[in-house]
């Protein structure tokens, strides 16, 4: 049943087919059976008081639409009663003693909080391994990576252990996991999903909450259910909801297809291909696809990025660096990140956000000719899980930790709304690929709509091959 996606399964919540508890014993089951070998959801609940909170939601009259629908939070969020490790042993076991804006619209949905998702050490890098949970596994391959930083949410989805979930996205962390996992993830525009209403709330805008799951509706539904301005937040905006826009089919859709960004991103072997493999599938929908030149400089996004998330992460994290003591347990990637933050003047910054301001103008004009901008969702296959960070790609090297990930920069920068769409399996082992659907900000009605006619040709997400003997 939990493979049906999350509409799907509140269909026959609503006809009677199936209960809350049902539901919660299947779910638990499934994680019981799969969790294991993939080390997906972390800090799960009691299964005792879970089926107890699922009899109770069947008693209770519905609250919404993910009512007695079992959910994970994933652990970079504060989820009332759990633990929020962040992946950090500073932080392992902490309790969180309230909601975060986000999880509590998804229990006032009626949803039930069941655990936590996996996720690297403060959600920093592309790949979801910590000191305080481990690795978790692609399903696909569980030699390789499953992306990150929402890598234990992707794995989660892909397996049926869970039919919906959230994420977060600074540097791709709801794409490349949807991406390598076969699922959809979708960054909202900026501002679209609150975050939390602490520290600075004006200057810094990279990061958002946002959606995935197994179908571009799902998708829809869990956004319509995140967004909404929080009005003790500066930049927050409101939308018509997205679920009744997705319709339509995507006739007459423009697509610039950006590849490599004019040979500047390096691609391991066949990722490329790939894509416009679909791509080309994807005309068949009636879109126009044209290969576009490298719109800006790829060197000026790339320092305008790193110094603004260098920044960012400095304020978030200089506390703990203070201390010697915490300092001590910070991963590497993070005192680098902090290292740099804190060396940086202000004139720096401002040069950085020049360059940004410069990048969406000309953004803008791209706009003009295209609905829509696609690049892949990752610049590599799924690498092996044993290691932190790739140091090549294709033996072109990697001068950072997050290098390798660096396709998915230009729609962060910006704060433009991108929706991931499994692409299909390939490389040397057969493994999923996505592509990063872009839009001007506000249009994350019309990504949908195309991922949704996308999934209607091919639902990807159906397709399961080398995970026969996990499932």
């Amino acid at each position: 049943m939990i493979q049906q996606g999350a509409l799907a399964v509140r269909a026959q919540l609503d006809a009677g087919n199936i209960t809350a508890e049902a539901l919660m014993e299947q779910t638990l089951n499934r994680i019981s059976a799969i969790n294991p070998k993939v080390n997906a959801i972390v800090s799960l609940r009691d299964a005792d008081a879970l089926m107890s909170e699922a009899r109770a939601a069947d008693a209770a009259p519905k609250t919404g639409w993910l009512h007695g629908i079992p959910m994970a939070i994933k652990d970079l969020a504060n989820a009332k009663g759990l633990p929020t490790s962040m992946g950090s042993p500073l932080f392992a076991g902490q309790v969180a003693q309230s909601d975060d804006v986000m999880v509590a619209r998804l229990r006032d949905a009626g949803a039930i909080i069941i655990g936590k998702t996996n996720t690297p050490e403060f959600g920093l890098g592309s790949h979801s391994v910590n000191p305080v949970f481990g690795a978790t596994r692609n399903p696909y391959d569980t030699e390789r990576s499953a992306g990150g930083s929402s890598g234990g949410a992707g794995v989660a989805l892909a397996t049926g252990m869970l039919s919906v979930a959230d994420g977060s996205d600074m540097m791709g962390s709801l794409r490349n996991p949807a991406g390598w996992n076969n699922v959809y993830g979708m960054r909202p525009s900026w501002g679209l999903v609150p975050s939390e209403p602490m520290g600075d709330s004006f200057l810094h805008q990279l990061s958002t909450n946002g959606p995935m799951a197994r179908t571009p509706s799902d998708l829809a539904a869990l956004l319509d259910t995140m967004t909404g301005a929080d009005p003790r937040q500066p930049h927050g905006v409101d939308a018509p909801p997205a679920l009744p826009q997705i319709g339509g089919g995507a006739d007459g859709l423009r697509v610039g297809w950006l590849g490599d960004w004019g040979g500047a991103l390096p691609m391991e072997a066949g990722v490329l291909d790939l894509c416009k493999a679909a791509l080309t599938e994807m005309e068949t929908l009636g879109v126009t696809v044209d290969a576009l030149n490298a719109p800006f400089d790829r060197d000026a996004i790339w320092s305008s990025w790193i110094t603004l998330r260098s920044w960012a992460v400095a304020g978030n994290l200089e506390v703990l660096y203070a201390d010697p003591a915490k300092r001590d347990q910070l991963k590497d990637t993070a005192i680098w990140e902090i290292e740099r933050g804190l060396t940086l003047s202000a004139m720096e910054v401002h040069r950085a956000s020049v360059v940004r301001s410069s990048w969406f103008k000309a953004a803008t004009t791209l706009f003009e000719s295209c609905d829509v901008l696609v690049l892949p969702s990752a610049q590599m296959w799924p690498f092996d899980v044993s290691i932190d960070w790739p140091r090549d790609i294709g033996g072109t090297a990697m001068d950072t930790y997050h290098r390798w990930m660096e396709v998915v920069v230009p729609a962060s920068l910006l704060g433009l709304p991108v929706v991931c769409v499994p692409a299909g399996f390939g490389g040397p082992r057969d493994l999923p690929m996505g592509l990063q659907l872009i839009g001007r900000r506000g249009s994350d009605a019309l990504l949908l709509r195309l991922a949704q006619a996308w999934h209607d040709m091919t639902d990807w997400p159906a397709r399961r091959p080398g995970m026969e003997g996990l499932m």
